[in-house]
């Protein structure tokens, strides 16, 4: 499930990103995709690839991976996201709602560390 609203566009600094047509308001359901799981030993190999800022860490122990379907895989990342992401280990899904009023034409962020606010750096401003 995609809100029809959504769509993707280019951005300034971060080649494409996710973006809304109507304003949406707190709380709002926007996206839930299914994910293909990969094993520890596929991470490994995945991490040696362009993948590697396309996955998500997976399961309980964060030790698998997932390719998340639909947009969720571009959503850009923010220390101040407008979108937080939650996983559903046992249906393999992510959902994605606004923590924030968006207004239209804004482009919608996650933050990559998992909760909107978690500012704790991400692995390209470890670097």
């Amino acid at each position: 499930m995609i809100l029809p609203c959504l769509f993707l566009a280019p951005t300034p600094e971060m080649g494409r990103g996710v973006y809304t047509n109507e304003p949406l308001e707190t709380g709002t359901l926007i996206e839930i995709a299914p994910v293909i799981v990969m094993s520890a030993e596929d991470r490994i190999h995945l991490d040696q690839t362009l993948l590697h800022d396309y996955i998500f860490e997976w399961g309980i122990n964060r030790k698998e991976c997932c390719m998340a379907l639909g947009y969720i895989s571009i959503y850009n990342h923010s220390y101040h996201a407008n979108c937080e992401y939650e996983m559903d280990y046992s249906q393999a899904l992510i959902a994605v709602k606004t923590v924030k009023p968006v207004q239209a034409g804004e482009e919608l962020f996650i933050n990559y560390n998992g909760t909107a606010e978690d500012e704790s750096p991400v692995w390209f401003d470890a670097l």
